[in-house]
């Protein structure tokens, strides 16, 4: 068995007005270039890990044709949930509604074989900054006017509430996962960590659990030739989106 990751897929069958390449011609039919590339390396025995940002659906219904496309890849797969997955509500519903080849986590771990699986999506957090790894290229559907500084103070401290309770929800996950399993994964949507890999909360969660692997995505337009993250105390760190993967699917194990 081969684990492979692959994340942000940002899939749109059910909703056609959001299909990427308004990012740039690289996203232009970038289902069918994953579609390719998943078909001819995934075994049906092999376990593919999906960190979040699946779906442009708002609900759950449009959410279908994208889950039926990921079940139609070849091998079992595993997500959770990113900043975009809107249609991602009740978890009952959800997994109600996934295909047998998919699992969902949420506020718990999944055991594979031996692998024991965890995660959550995670905030933006003031620990890190990547805006000077990203070549940002402005674009229609993200055209926002700029927050005055009231209004920047009020999101900081929006957005360490909720990061807060993502570590909550990280800290569930952890302790559902198999202690004894052999190999132990998290997937994160945003970064735990920064590029360098300075420490951070979740690094410290990580170490403590004893994690091999964390794979995350979320980050796009990565400016070209970094080579960002790696292994800090015995953790490694992979960024998984599926751009900064040239859209093939990354080997963990």
């Amino acid at each position: 068995m081969t684990i492979w990751a692959i994340g942000d897929l940002h899939l749109s069958f059910g909703c056609k007005s959001k299909e990427m390449h308004v990012f740039g011609e690289g996203w232009l039919d970038h289902h069918e270039k994953i579609r390719l590339l998943w078909d001819s390396q995934v075994k049906p025995t092999d376990l593919v890990l999906i960190p979040g940002d699946i779906s442009w659906a708002m609900h759950l219904e449009e959410a279908i044709a994208d889950l039926e496309w990921i079940d139609k890849r070849p091998g079992f797969k595993v997500m959770i949930k990113g900043n975009h997955d809107y249609w991602w509500q009740a978890i009952g519903k959800v997994r109600r509604a996934l295909p047998k080849s998919i699992h969902a986590i949420y506020n718990d771990a999944f055991l594979w074989n031996d692998v024991a699986i965890g995660g959550t999506r995670l905030w933006d957090s003031q620990e890190y900054d990547f805006a000077q790894y990203i070549d940002y290229q402005k674009n229609a559907r993200e055209a926002k006017p700029p927050l005055n500084e009231q209004a920047m103070t009020k999101k900081r401290e929006d957005d360490e509430k909720i990061f807060q309770r993502e570590l909550l929800r990280l800290d569930m996950s952890l302790k559902a996962m198999k202690r004894d399993a052999e190999i132990k994964i998290v997937m994160t949507h945003y970064p735990p960590i920064g590029a360098n890999l300075q420490p951070s909360r979740v690094s410290k969660m990580m170490e403590e659990a004893h994690i091999q692997h964390v794979l995350f995505g979320h980050l796009h337009s990565v400016k070209k030739g970094l080579n960002l993250f790696g292994t800090k105390d015995n953790v490694h760190y992979q960024l998984t989106s599926c751009d900064y993967l040239n859209f093939t699917l990354l080997k963990v194990l």
